[in-house]
């Protein structure tokens, strides 16, 4: 199963069209985690306005947008190795407190990719089948449990065309129960005690073509 031979008339979006759907429904003054891939994109587009404090674990408190290759500096960088900007008023941290941060709910938000949720907002994002598992769990554990609210950007099929929305995770657990909203290249997802419903679905897109690259019930919110 591939979404390209299901969908012809459909246009998914882009995983910069992603981070940018996502940016959309940041609120301002929030404290927000961007998981490493894809959410890292999202700072680039939340407008300075909002005055949204970017945190990233391995010690940056004020993190900015992506910077320009005359502007890296090989000494900052986030918690995916990339290269890392500050703003004016940033801090850099120790890693516990880095840590205490995540740990102790002074995040407002924390947006992380995943291989896979469940119908009741299960995380699996650090171990798949294959052989390609990182050594440990990481950091997302302590960002899962410790963030008010956590949401996914990713794909909503994997490579070999397998749903990653289903009713029960058959990889390895980050955490249970912990997200709340989902970003995918075909719809916004809310995770809700009914199960998975589309609040928004991209150009084209039915409730019933989605159903089927979903693997539990989802209904229109």
């Amino acid at each position: 199963m591939t979404d390209k031979l299901l969908f012809e008339n459909v246009k998914p979006r882009s995983r910069v069209e992603i981070a940018k759907r996502v940016a959309q429904d940041v609120t301002a003054g929030w404290c927000i985690n961007l998981g490493i891939g894809i959410p890292t994109m999202i700072a680039d587009y939340v407008p300075a306005s909002a005055e949204v404090i970017f945190h990233s674990e391995n010690g940056i408190l004020g993190m900015g947008t992506a910077p320009s290759e005359a502007d890296q500096d090989p000494w900052l960088i986030n918690a995916g190795k990339q290269y890392a900007s500050l703003v004016t008023g940033a801090a850099i941290i120790h890693h516990a407190d880095s840590f205490a941060i995540a740990r102790g709910g002074h995040l407002d938000l924390c947006v992380l990719g995943a291989y896979q949720v469940s119908q009741n907002g299960d995380l699996a994002n650090w171990a798949i089948d294959g052989g390609e598992s990182a050594p440990a769990v990481g950091g997302a554990m302590d960002l899962a449990v410790g963030a008010k609210r956590v949401w996914l950007l990713m794909t909503h099929l994997s490579k070999a065309g397998v749903a990653k929305l289903t009713e029960n995770c058959s990889y390895p657990l980050t955490a249970a129960g912990c997200v709340k909203r989902i970003y995918t290249d075909y719809a916004v997802i809310d995770v809700t005690e009914n199960g998975f419903e589309a609040i928004e679905l991209v150009d084209g897109m039915t409730i019933e073509q989605l159903q089927r690259i979903v693997d539990a019930p989802i209904r229109m919110a």
